[in-house]
């Protein structure tokens, strides 16, 4: 069973990222506050779930939820700033979405660059330890699947609705038969001969 959160008294947020490792698409980073009596038998780690279900916890999530936001951050934000800058970025925009605003923040991993003033903790694996973090990692996930599923109606070659955008057999093959998109991650190694010269 997850807790609810660290920090009973504090209003609290859980804030976490998905699409880290992909090629294309942005990274999307989402953050929660839950009422004190949320409860859901399902709630964990949107990794551990089926795509059924995550989605019908979007819907739960968004109903009840004191307040969540969600933000998308895109190749060339990436490409600039790194992937890690970019999903800590993610959750800042995240958070700042939220009313009221967190008096303590609740972070899925290990790095995280301060929120103004206000305190936080990175939790390693948090997302199967508090359900805010939960409930963040499951926004995250479904809101950057839809857009890659969006996406995949332009580039269908790429196979985005399977993939979302992660490095498999498939999306590889494509990339070196049909190149790049815009939405590729310019500063990602898309195919592994990218090290090697033709010499």
């Amino acid at each position: 069973m997850l807790k609810l959160k660290i920090h009973k008294l504090l209003i609290e947020c859980g804030t976490d990222e998905a699409g880290r490792g992909c090629l294309s698409g942005p990274v999307t980073a989402a953050a929660v506050i839950l009422p004190d009596d949320f409860k859901h038998p399902w709630l964990t780690d949107s990794k551990q779930l089926s795509e059924k279900k995550r989605m019908e916890l979007k819907h739960i999530i968004e109903a009840e939820a004191i307040s969540f936001g969600v933000c998308h951050v895109m190749m060339e934000e990436i490409d600039k700033i790194n992937i890690l800058n970019a999903s800590i970025l993610g959750m800042h925009r995240s958070i700042e979405q939220l009313q009221p605003q967190p008096q303590f923040i609740a972070i899925d991993g290990n790095r995280f660059k301060p929120y103004g003033k206000t305190p936080y903790e990175t939790v390693i694996k948090g997302d199967g330890k508090y359900q805010h973090i939960a409930a963040a990692s499951i926004l995250a996930k479904t809101y950057r699947d839809l857009y890659m599923v969006e996406l995949d109606a332009k580039f269908p070659e790429y196979g985005w609705k399977q993939n979302k955008g992660y490095p498999t057999k498939a999306h590889r093959a494509a990339i070196r038969e049909y190149g790049p998109t815009s939405f590729h991650r310019k500063s990602f190694r898309l195919l592994p001969e990218q090290l090697r010269l033709d010499i």
